[in-house]
């Protein structure tokens, strides 16, 4: 058996005895450790974790020898110790979260710091300067321009639609041709997330709780959808399907070595379509990952530092320029233990996708994008391995 197809099914048999085990009725207790798979894939059947750590260590063993490339090997071991993380969380074994963050996510970010913090303030400072928000206080300044920008709630899920149609039609241009692909934008309430791509339904899950400027919709376009999460599944189930990709790729995991690339590709959605190009786009960039990195502090401020939500949420809203209302909503999927380190996966998925895609002449964008696309990554695989 392919070493794919073996991960493949004993990754499906941890998904089943994960939820075997779990006893809560929520969203994202529903969504198990596999979400979605866009292959059929037999799952081993373990009647302990105990069982599914002897057949990974076996598939490990035999990685040198029956691995098809140096980058599926080493893609599949850190796989492979990310799902021992995991395992090691779901019996309760003692884990730190910045073992849980190295060995889950792949990375080795723990607290985002000033300095990084302080250059997506001075990109919002400069941008609002060029757009004539410039009383002196970013605050203040920050909050007159998001007011201005604000999309009613009655007109959200409308404007959604148009930049989902805008963005296939600008993926369609210049990467892939996916005209007969859509996703319906569809608006929810009381859900553990801002927007959730609905893959095998074609939807596009989008929390009216929360207020959305013209800019965070035209982000969330390219990331749920094109050419984000939508172009992605697609192409590998495409790629599955005709053998070009081992059945591995079918699987999206939670909370895995695989979790960075894949929201950090749909993080660059708009870089991708070249589609930044007024100062509003430079401005909003900057808030989305000056409040992305926030939220990877608050999970670490929740599980390392063991601070309180109602001690986190006014730091958080002061620092990132929010309500405290928006703040809790958005930090409400922390406290569900497998999605614990997740939220990292955005701000160092982004992070690790952006060094790459900055180094990638015009001229070598297709074959970049066929790499990124139909190849599982970490962030380390996809730094080393990408020429």
């Amino acid at each position: 058996m392919k070493p794919g197809q073996e991960l493949a099914e004993i990754t499906a048999g941890i998904d089943l005895l994960y939820r075997l085990e779990q006893e809560g009725e929520g969203f994202l207790d529903a969504e198990g450790l596999i979400p979605v798979a866009v292959a059929p894939v037999e799952a081993r059947i373990f009647g302990r974790y105990s069982q599914a750590r002897e057949a990974l260590a076996k598939l490990a063993e035999r990685l040198e020898r029956d691995a098809e490339s140096e980058l599926r090997r080493d893609y599949l071991f850190e796989m492979i110790d990310s799902l021992e993380a995991l395992m090691d969380t779901f019996e309760g074994k003692p884990i730190g979260f910045a073992e849980r963050l190295r060995r889950q996510i792949r990375v080795d970010t723990t607290v985002i710091g000033d300095d990084v913090l302080g250059t997506y303030r001075a990109t919002i400072r400069a941008g609002l300067d060029e757009m004539g928000y410039r009383d002196g206080d970013l605050a203040a300044d920050l909050a007159r321009w998001e007011a201005d920008t604000i999309v009613p709630r009655d007109a959200v899920i409308p404007t959604l639609e148009d930049l989902l149609w805008q963005s296939r039609q600008r993926v369609a241009a210049v990467m892939y041709d996916f005209s007969s692909e859509w996703m319906e934008p569809v608006g929810v309430t009381q859900k553990p997330f801002a927007a959730y791509c609905d893959y095998p339904r074609r939807k596009v899950l989008l929390n009216l709780d929360f207020p959305y400027t013209v800019y965070a919709l035209k982000h969330l376009a390219t990331h749920e959808a094109f050419p984000g999460h939508l172009v992605h599944l697609g192409l590998r189930e495409r790629y599955v399907a005709d053998g070009t990709m081992p059945l591995d790729g079918a699987q999206v995991v939670t909370s895995s070595a695989s979790s960075t690339l894949f929201e950090g590709i749909a993080d660059n959605g708009m870089a991708f379509l070249d589609w930044l190009d007024t100062p509003g786009d430079q401005v909003a960039v900057a808030l989305q990952r000056l409040r992305s990195a926030l939220r990877c502090n608050a999970a670490w401020m929740m599980h390392e530092e063991k601070k309180t939500i109602e001690e986190i949420v006014p730091i958080i809203a002061a620092q990132g320029y929010q309500t405290t209302e928006t703040v809790r909503g958005r930090l409400a999927f922390l406290h569900h233990d497998l999605r614990a380190p997740f939220v990292y996966a955005y701000w160092c998925g982004d992070a690790a996708v952006d060094a790459v895609w900055k180094q990638v002449p015009p001229a070598e964008r297709k074959r970049f994008w066929h790499y990124l696309y139909g190849t599982m990554h970490t962030p380390t695989t996809l730094a080393r391995y990408w020429r």
